[in-house]
């Protein structure tokens, strides 16, 4: 049956239905310099939504303690896995032992001078560079990125060329974020890397991932 179509089963069952946006988008062919990113949450939402992982849809994680927003759009890379290699370049560049990958997709914030109006949709992003964010003893990296064609922010390659400004209010929403009254979260940020060290946390996430779901094109296959 495969034989006699132009392309694959797992693009037509994404004709047919909506495709999960983890593991039913592609990376891209550019990645990592040039990445896919699903955006759940945009600066004007006071509601953080995330992709509930079994159906793909956005649910409500929690409405916002604080007046904090998000200063960029926020999401994650898909095809992309926090695991063993995740948690081991951490542990590499941190010096500490015992680091794990969160099992998530890897986090994104892509900055544009554009206000987007909504989150659930897809954008392109070059990464420049991220956050080692650590929450317990799990590597919950958080890569920096701007918009593709963007006219103020394309033209950055590095995070070292943002105006400190910018990398600050991002550092200080993934400090606080989940942070409950009374409460401080366990979540530090002992260093911003460049873009070399973007793309190869990105391309360790995509090795897990790959390794995670080795079986998942399986699936598709007619036996």
């Amino acid at each position: 049956m495969r034989d006699k179509l132009s392309f694959p089963i797992g693009r037509l069952m994404g004709l047919r239905y909506k495709s999960h946006p983890w593991h039913g988008v592609s990376i891209g062919e550019e990645a990592p310099e040039l990445v896919t990113a699903f955006i759940e949450v945009v600066p004007t939402d006071t509601v953080k939504y995330e992709v509930d992982k079994e159906t793909g849809y956005l649910k409500i994680d929690r409405p916002q303690k604080y007046s904090n927003t998000v200063p960029a759009l926020y999401g994650f890379i898909p095809q992309t896995y926090c695991g063993e290699q995740v948690g081991s370049f951490c542990s590499e560049k941190t010096g500490r032992e015992g680091i794990i990958g969160d099992g998530d997709p890897i986090d994104i914030c892509v900055l544009t001078e554009k206000a987007i109006a909504h989150g659930d949709i897809l954008v392109r992003a070059k990464p420049i560079g991220g956050f080692r964010m650590i929450d317990g003893e799990e590597a919950d990296d958080k890569i920096i990125a701007v918009l593709k064609d963007d006219s103020m922010y394309s033209g950055y390659n590095d995070v070292s060329e943002l105006p400190p400004l910018v990398v600050s209010r991002l550092k200080h929403y993934f400090l606080t974020y989940k942070d409950l009254p009374g409460e401080s979260s366990h979540a530090e940020i002992p260093n911003v890397y460049g873009r070399d060290e973007a793309l190869q946390a990105i391309s360790l996430a995509m090795d897990d991932y790959a390794k995670h779901f080795d079986n998942f094109d399986a699936l598709f296959k007619k036996e």
